[in-house]
């Protein structure tokens, strides 16, 4: 099923930031849900592919256009994923 949001997309460096935080996110839930050591590192994999994704949506951004979004989406998943390192998170299996 198609999203109509996707329709307007431009696939532009924005976009692409979106998207890599978006799977950031995804795989942050999934490592809270299910702290393994596989999931956790996932995570973390994603984690460096969307700060690289966000760090190149300037070159692609009219009037830095959504720029800022990207940039704190990232940032509340940093927290979300520093949560489980956190004393009294759970201990990876």
């Amino acid at each position: 099923m198609k999203h109509y949001e996707s329709s307007l997309r431009t696939n532009s460096t924005v976009d692409q930031a979106q998207d890599s935080v978006t799977k950031l996110h995804n795989a942050v839930t999934q490592a809270l849900s299910h702290p393994t050591e596989q999931m956790i590192d996932q995570a973390e994999n994603s984690l460096e592919h969307a700060e690289e994704a966000v760090r190149h949506a300037p070159e692609g951004s009219v009037g830095g256009h959504g720029v800022d979004l990207s940039e704190d989406r990232l940032a509340e998943e940093k927290r979300r994923l520093a949560s489980l390192d956190e004393p009294g998170a759970k201990a990876r299996s």
